[in-house]
């Protein structure tokens, strides 16, 4: 097994081991993906991924995290969706949707401005949470229990937006201190009643929107979550890999396929803490005690690293971010390093 062997996932055939890692582009009007989006991830397909993974897309205008994020919240944002999707399909290339809701680390500004809090003025909303604990200098409102049965419907509708789109795939976004993981991790979620406390209260809102989203999907196609396998917080209340370890035994039972192990998300992870393959081990670990197929991620940037983490079987995917930023082209020069005979599109092929 190397990292251009086929892997099947429920019905969905990917004829690599490598994933486009959901980036945000910061590029959307009112939530509708453009030309930019088509390009950026119309070439990566183009370079040879097996798995192109929109960024993270809001299923409700108070999901974005900035005004230029995307969204599947209404019919608009799916037609534009469905554009790419076409495209990516017709460089034999699959393509996965990240839905997602950013709680208490919206309402803010662009990149460009720092991403700033918005004020009222210039667009902003307001934020809400598990609890009213303070994120990024805000403290945010507790979600009612009304409003958390809305928000599991809402996911539900956007997946089966996603389905009508032409998506080949369905990926909670339940990491790296969104609303998800607001909720699981008792560092911010503090409530009392069933959606608070001990560890089954604190997961319930991400597993029971893990069971609306799969009866909306088609039993052939497979749903994913990424979720931050440590919160890289030194306190007694923090996220540990042994509670990912339960939570993805519970995700496996009720439907999930894979689960992509990143980590962090409320605090930044100090430098030491940050080399190549440095979160793999989340992904491997989680692999082993569950025997649910997992995505690595953590700076993975080379050919023969990712081979290896496919190799070994630590992982079943491997997704790449930054790298490919730097070169869109990854898998087809990857196989090249890796001498694996993989198609190049006809186009390109006198460059390879």
């Amino acid at each position: 097994m190397n990292l251009f062997s086929p892997l099947k996932l429920r019905q969905l055939s990917l004829k690599n081991r490598i994933v486009v890692s959901p980036m945000q582009q910061y590029s959307a009007i009112n939530g509708v993906p453009g030309n930019w989006h088509m390009v950026h991830l119309g070439s990566r397909a183009v370079g040879g991924a097996g798995l192109i993974m929109t960024e993270c897309t809001a299923i409700e205008p108070e999901g974005l995290a900035t005004l230029s994020d995307v969204g599947i919240w209404n019919d608009e944002q799916k037609d534009a969706w469905k554009k790419i999707v076409e495209f990516v399909h017709d460089q034999d290339a699959k393509i996965g949707i990240q839905l997602w809701h950013s709680g208490g680390k919206g309402s803010l500004k662009h990149p460009n401005e720092r991403m700033k809090p918005l004020t009222k003025d210039q667009g902003g909303w307001t934020l809400k949470s598990s609890s009213p604990t303070e994120m990024n200098g805000i403290i945010p409102q507790e979600l009612s229990i009304d409003e958390i049965q809305k928000l599991k419907v809402k996911f539900a509708d956007a997946a089966l937006r996603a389905v009508e789109a032409g998506f080949d795939t369905v990926e909670l976004h339940a990491g790296h201190g969104y609303l998800f993981h607001q909720f699981y991790s008792a560092s911010i979620n503090k409530r009392l009643d069933e959606y608070g406390g001990s560890l089954e209260n604190r997961i319930r809102f991400l597993v029971e929107t893990v069971v609306e989203v799969r009866r909306v999907l088609p039993d052939g196609m497979p749903l994913l979550v990424r979720i931050s396998a440590v919160d890289y917080l030194e306190t007694a209340d923090a996220w540990t890999l042994e509670d990912s370890i339960v939570l993805a035994k519970i995700l496996k039972e009720n439907g999930v396929d894979l689960i992509t192990a990143s980590g962090g998300g409320f605090a930044n992870v100090s430098k030491d803490r940050v080399f190549p393959n440095y979160q793999v081990p989340f992904a491997s670990t989680i692999k082993q005690q569950t025997a649910i197929a997992t995505g690595a991620v953590g700076m993975i940037t080379e050919a023969m690293q990712a081979n290896s983490i496919i190799a070994n079987d630590e992982a079943d995917l491997v997704f790449i971010a930054r790298e490919h930023l730097r070169d869109p082209y990854f898998a087809l020069h990857a196989a090249k390093d890796l001498e694996i005979e993989t198609e190049i599109p006809w186009q390109y092929k006198r460059a390879f």
